[in-house]
């Protein structure tokens, strides 16, 4: 074996020893990070020598050096920000795609990812209800997919009116509403940064107790100020309570006005994949864009989102890029076309794998159990002495608060029970303020998430608010 082999050889099986120590369900406590922000500082901040280090000591220097900073999003007991775990053939088709180290933006760079993205593509359309027709980009995750599909619709809507923004730019273009709910998530508002439509051109509208944009509010919006361009964004599945527009009502009446409509659907649009929760999603095939993510509930690794355009043309037309110097596929599908990268890593690998583990039953199955784990930890921690539920979950994400025992400060209670549960090792959620009032996100995403795990988290946070309340008052 030359020296290279060995390199290699050596620097990856000291890798797989490590990565299966990490995602051993024996070493999955504790789930939240452990160390400070000086201490871990302090660890991988080593001088940068001249003569450069082994390749297996500086993996399992960096391994020591990281642990207790990392969040085990492994565990089925992670439950904060919508971040799913990694499915063995996702994880394994990500080494492999870090192994091939494909350049992914054009079919002649590397015909298997251009076509793994093809048929993949292809698979998520069918599993998310969309359109046959639809073109698609993979993307590094739903912030991306916010911005390819309101750049499209930029470009198409502006077309429309006799403008060429990819020319002329924005400097007098007739200027773009975004008609969307109080609810908007702040990807799709830093997409609108960043493509330079303007934040003081949003328009945040009223919701229902349900959290569903009304059809009133958007239909006086509509009529306002008919002659300008108009984006409606909608909500498939809020952060918060995971509320679904009314996509059946809201998309037409948004059509009838000559609207471009787009659905953040980061999480939300996977309901489509699951027989129960789908109708959830009636009439979200009407619109004209959709943004999802494969890192949350499709559980591969991180990058990966997905971008879903009706207008394929329109989009072929915004994101496009003829060089001299490249070599354009004829009949294959040349990634730089669809997307807003030029280089980019071959994400499809391991949306492609985690399709073929599950499969379409697997998928639905996934999704209905992480709504059933999500109700049963909402209503259980909800009914526990000291704790309420704020919301039930009807998909993945319910809210529960935690009760001050002197009555004074329920905000401060429910943020300190957080810690606490963060410390304990058990579990990790995450805070947040809806509708005035401080909550815990109740999260499930991760395909490794059990009755067991319910049941130990439940139990954990009982224990907690006993001691809360136990505690004398100051």
């Amino acid at each position: 074996m030359n020296e290279t082999a060995k390199a290699y050889r050596d620097a990856l099986t000291a890798a797989t020893s490590h990565a299966l120590q990490h995602v051993a369900a024996e070493h999955d406590l504790p789930v939240a990070p452990t160390v400070s922000l000086e201490e871990i500082r302090h660890r991988l901040d080593v001088p940068l020598t001249d003569a450069g280090t082994d390749p297996v000591a500086v993996l399992d220097e960096l391994v020591r050096a990281v642990e207790g900073g990392l969040a085990r999003t492994t565990s089925g007991r992670f439950f904060g920000w919508v971040i799913g775990g990694a499915l063995p053939a996702a994880l394994a088709a990500d080494w492999m795609t870090s192994a091939w180290d494909q350049n992914a933006g054009m079919y002649a760079a590397s015909p298997a990812a251009a076509v793994v993205e093809e048929i993949a593509g292809r698979w998520l359309k069918e599993m998310l209800n969309l359109p046959a027709t639809a073109s698609f980009a993979f993307v590094t995750g739903c912030q991306m997919a916010h911005f390819t599909c309101l750049a499209v619709a930029r470009h198409a809507l502006l077309a429309a009116r006799g403008w060429d923004v990819s020319k002329e730019g924005l400097s007098r273009a007739p200027a773009i509403r975004i008609l969307t709910s109080t609810e908007l998530h702040g990807t799709t508002s830093r997409a609108i940064r960043f493509l330079g439509l303007g934040e003081r051109h949003i328009e945040k509208l009223s919701v229902d107790q349900e959290g569903r944009l009304l059809a009133h509010e958007l239909e006086t919006a509509l009529v306002r100020d008919p002659d300008r361009p108009v984006i409606v964004v909608l909500q498939a599945g809020d952060l918060n309570i995971g509320a679904f527009d009314d996509f059946a009502t809201l998309i037409p009446l948004a059509k009838k006005h000559a609207a471009w409509v787009h659905i953040d659907g980061a999480f939300g649009l996977w309901a489509a994949a699951s027989p129960a929760h789908r109708h959830l999603l009636a009439g979200a095939e009407l619109a004209d864009s959709w943004a999802t993510d494969g890192h949350k509930w499709l559980n591969v690794p991180y990058d990966s989102g997905y971008a879903f355009l009706a207008d394929s043309a329109a989009h072929r037309a915004t994101m496009s890029q003829r060089s001299s110097y490249i070599t354009y596929a004829t009949e294959a599908r040349d990634q730089v076309d669809w997307t807003p990268e030029f280089s980019r890593r071959a994400r499809g690998f391991a949306t492609y794998a985690a399709l073929r583990q599950l499969g379409r039953t697997g998928v639905a199955e996934l999704v209905a159990r992480c709504c059933e784990h999500a109700a049963a930890l909402v209503s259980r921690i909800g009914a526990l002495p000291g704790a309420e539920m704020v919301w039930p979950a009807q998909i993945n994400q319910g809210l529960v608060r935690f009760l001050d025992p002197q009555g004074t400060d329920h905000d401060a209670c429910t943020d300190r029970i957080i810690a606490a549960i963060l410390a304990s090792g058990e579990a990790l959620f995450s805070g947040t303020t809806w509708r005035g009032r401080r909550a815990m996100r109740v999260s499930v995403s991760n395909w490794q998430t059990s009755e067991e795990d319910v049941d130990r988290v439940v139990a954990c946070i009982a224990e907690i608010l006993e001691r809360e309340r136990s505690a004398p008052s100051v």
